[in-house]
This record gives structure tokens, C-alpha cells and sequence, in this order.
């Protein structure tokens, strides 16, 4: 296993590279649902985050990176079983994420999938209740992270939630133990999911290398299995 003790920002995802087989990435969207369901906590944290901000029966949210779309489709689905009507803008700056996931049967219409970056909404003078990405600070560095926390504050009315993997030697060893099938002759080259998993573990951040980076007036939070968030919310009276 390789040493967690410092962050390994040398290693790149496969799926990141603008070449890698479209076949198999399209097969790692696929898989996207049921891996961010056994790890990702997402009900969690909606239940948590986003549900406790709900002050009415329609509300909005960005959701910046939202890649095969699979979040994105299920914030809509939570917020309607609890009576709130919610408009998403997914984001994604790769044309390839936002095509498989507008071709997506389950694709609601209250999901706008957009092909952009946070900062061209914050050019465009765009405001959302909501603010959220699963997965995206590991792949930043930190210069764009920066950006990124500048650009939730001027996008985010209510609350703002980035959702990452906590790295710890845990982490990398329930994950890989967990995708062991995936390893298998006849599945390995068939998926990103497992190297790709691996490897964004050995990017991500620790609960403490966050706090050290983020802003005045933002948080860290933390939630099992192996969770780190960033969290703000704007000044009371702030429209």
C-alpha cells in the first residue's frame, strides 16, 4: 500500500485524460451511482445540509462538477419525496460527462446541464440557494480551490457543500479491499473505478489540510465513511 502520509498530487485519474477510451468511461458514469451510494453518503448529507436550509416549495442549486449527472438527478429526487421543488444547474467544463448524462433516461427536467465552469455563472451574475460538488477539490489545485471557495460565496444564498474523500491509509484499504472484483482478468481494463478510485484517495485531502486552507468564515466537516466537507454560509442579511 502506498504511504498516506503526505499528499500525492503527481498521480492523475484516467478518466481526467481527454483521450482515454470513451467506452470505458461511459461504463465509469454507469458505475458512478452505485459507487457514490456505498461511499459518497450523499443522503447524509442532504438530510443534513441541504434539507435543514429549506425554506419554501421551490429552491435551487448548482452543482459544480456534477460529471455523469448522478447526484444531480438524486438531490432533485430527495427534495421532491420531502415537497420542494428543485431546479438544478449541473456543471461540468467536460463535453463528454454532460453528453452521457443528458442522454440518461432518469434525466429530469428540472436538471439544466450545462457545459461551464462556477466562475462563468459568477460572470453572468447567477445565484443559486445552493452550492454543492461530490469529488471535485482532489482534482484542483490549490489556486483553483481558492477560486472555487470565491466563487461558492458569490453563488450561494443559503449554504454551500463540497463533498470530498478524507485520505487516510482506511480509506485506501476499504476501498480497495471493497473493489476487489474489479480487479479481476476481463473486468480491470473494463472501468476506471478502481484506479481511479484508488488514486483520488491518494490526492484528496485530510480534515486538517483543509482547515488550513479555506477561507475566513468557512468550516470543516466530516462524516463517515471517510468524508471531509467544506461548508459556509452567508452572513445573516446578505441577500
Amino acid at each position: 500500500m502506498p504511504t498516506l502520509s503526505a499528499r500525492n498530487t503527481r498521480v492523475r485519474e484516467l478518466m481526467d485524460d481527454p483521450g482515454c477510451d470513451r467506452a470505458v468511461l461511459e461504463r465509469t458514469y454507469a458505475q458512478f451511482p452505485l459507487v457514490n451510494g456505498a461511499f459518497a453518503g450523499w443522503k447524509h448529507t442532504y438530510r443534513t445540509y441541504i434539507r435543514t436550509g429549506f425554506t419554501g416549495p421551490t429552491h435551487s442549486l448548482i452543482d459544480i462538477g456534477s460529471g455523469g449527472g448522478d447526484l444531480a438527478r438524486a438531490l432533485v429526487r430527495w427534495a421532491a419525496r420531502d415537497g420542494v421543488s428543485l431546479r438544478v444547474s449541473a456543471l461540468d467544463p467536460d463535453p463528454r460527462a454532460q453528453e452521457y448524462a443528458r442522454r440518461q433516461p432518469r434525466t429530469s427536467p428540472a436538471i439544466s446541464w450545462r457545459t461551464a465552469h462556477s466562475s462563468d455563472l459568477v460572470a453572468a451574475g447567477e445565484r443559486a440557494d445552493f452550492v454543492v460538488s461530490n469529488h471535485v477539490l482532489h482534482h484542483l489545485t490549490g489556486r483553483e480551490r481558492e477560486a472555487l471557495w470565491q466563487d461558492s460565496e458569490a453563488l450561494a444564498r443559503i449554504r454551500v457543500v463540497h463533498s470530498d474523500i478524507a485520505r487516510s491509509s482506511a480509506a485506501y484499504l476499504g476501498f480497495f479491499l471493497a473493489t476487489s472484483p474489479l480487479a479481476l482478468p476481463g473486468i480491470a481494463r473494463s472501468t476506471f473505478i478502481r484506479r481511479d478510485g484508488l488514486t483520488s484517495i491518494r490526492r484528496s485531502l485530510t480534515p486538517g489540510e483543509l482547515a488550513r486552507e479555506l477561507p475566513p468564515g468557512w468550516r470543516v466537516g466530516t462524516q463517515a465513511p471517510a468524508r471531509v466537507l467544506a461548508l459556509w454560509e452567508p452572513r445573516r442579511g446578505r441577500g
